[in-house]
């Protein structure tokens, strides 16, 4: 099968967008498939794309104002030339909105069959952004996804948004995991002696530091004895979280086997974010057996199984958070427990099985576009 992946976001980017791509792509490769992705290129001076598992077709692109971590795509006739070349069976859209759209606008040009996969709240960034716009990102996302052949959604809960907004011909497709990469043997005692020299208990959050991701909760949990707070990512929230969070340990973006190792020297993991359509840092660490806090909404829904391998919180709720979190620090044997449990709950998640799902998705679609076709 000849597959084209049109991403908003790739590698040497560092987001669920990106990386689920890049698994997506290594497992069309592995199962004897032919991916060729168009993305936006990085910013000037980034390493090329020496991990990539195929050709990528880079376009070019602009910071987004305010965020330049992020990286928007000009209008380009690369996309279409990409398509053309490239012959694909099927059109992946991977959290269209800019360049995803124009996928979609080229596909149907070319009568293509398209599998949109919705990944980012968009409703939900413009809320926090700009206090409004919540209509209008309805709006573009149902354009965009009501093209599409098939809408995968990748929790139940963002599937209920997409349905109640409207959004047809919508499935389910959760994410992978790596858990051969995050796992509990790669707790590492020297670097928890690093972290929490007075050997405190090492609570962690790993993401983006941004607004949307109201990191500044976990201020009540820097104020806990005998607890030490680490901060992995980067983002423009940096500045203002080393102020809200006095005593937090801020080590930047990690990646790799670094990110994996940080991941299994962590106590507990929290995450604040109430915007998460799947959320793939609680999986990472669910993998490397560490309990998990995290807003009861969106993706972690369906990912924390609440008192058994972590606990559920209201979103926006920084006392809830401090509770939680005090709770499993009180109980070592508990967090042991959760931690355990958690390994054991996402051990069937990797991304070989998800990624199968998702040729199966492929396959139906281009099944009824053939049908479609011959009628």
């Amino acid at each position: 099968m000849r597959v084209v992946i049109v991403t908003e976001s790739f590698p040497p980017d560092v987001n669920g967008v990106a990386h689920c791509a890049l698994q997506t792509a290594r497992h069309l490769v592995d199962r004897g498939h032919h991916p060729l992705v168009v993305a936006p290129a990085p910013a000037p001076g980034t390493a090329p794309d020496t991990d990539a598992p195929c050709p990528v077709v880079r376009i070019p692109s602009l910071p987004l104002p305010g965020y330049p971590q992020v990286r928007v795509a000009l209008p380009s006739r690369r996309l279409a030339a990409a398509l053309v070349t490239h012959r694909p069976d099927v059109v992946h859209l991977a959290s269209p909105f800019v360049l995803g759209a124009r996928g979609m606008a080229v596909a149907a040009r070319l009568g293509l069959p398209a599998v949109a996969v919705y990944q980012t709240d968009l409703a939900g960034y413009a809320r926090t952004y700009m206090g409004a716009g919540e209509a209008a990102a309805w709006r573009r996302i149902r354009s965009v996804h009501a093209a599409a052949d098939r809408t995968l959604a990748p929790s139940s809960a963002a599937l209920g948004d997409l349905e109640t907004h409207g959004v047809p011909r919508v499935r389910l497709w959760p994410r992978g995991v790596d858990t051969v990469r995050f796992r509990p043997d790669r707790r590492d005692e020297e670097l928890r002696r690093e972290l929490a020299p007075n050997g405190e208990l090492i609570v962690g959050y790993v993401g983006r530091l941004a607004p949307e991701k109201h990191v500044e909760l976990l201020a009540g949990v820097c104020a806990l004895d005998g607890v030490r707070l680490v901060v992995v990512g980067d983002g423009p929230s940096h500045a203002h979280l080393t102020e809200a969070l006095p005593g937090a340990v801020f080590l930047g973006r990690r990646t790799g086997d670094d990110l994996a190792r940080i991941f299994a020297s962590l106590d507990v993991f929290a995450h604040t974010g109430p915007f998460e359509t799947f959320c793939q840092t609680v999986q990472e660490a669910m993998a490397s057996g560490v309990p998990v806090v995290a807003p009861a909404v969106g993706g972690p829904l369906d990912l924390v199984d609440h008192g058994r391998t972590g606990l559920l919180v209201p979103p926006r709720d920084a006392e809830a958070v401090q509770g939680a979190v005090r709770f499993l620090a009180e109980d070592p044997a508990r967090r042991n427990a959760f931690g355990a449990a958690a390994r054991t709950l996402v051990e069937g998640r990797t991304w070989a099985a998800v990624g199968d799902r998702l040729i199966g998705h492929y396959e139906d679609v281009l099944a009824g576009h053939r049908t479609a076709v011959a009628a």
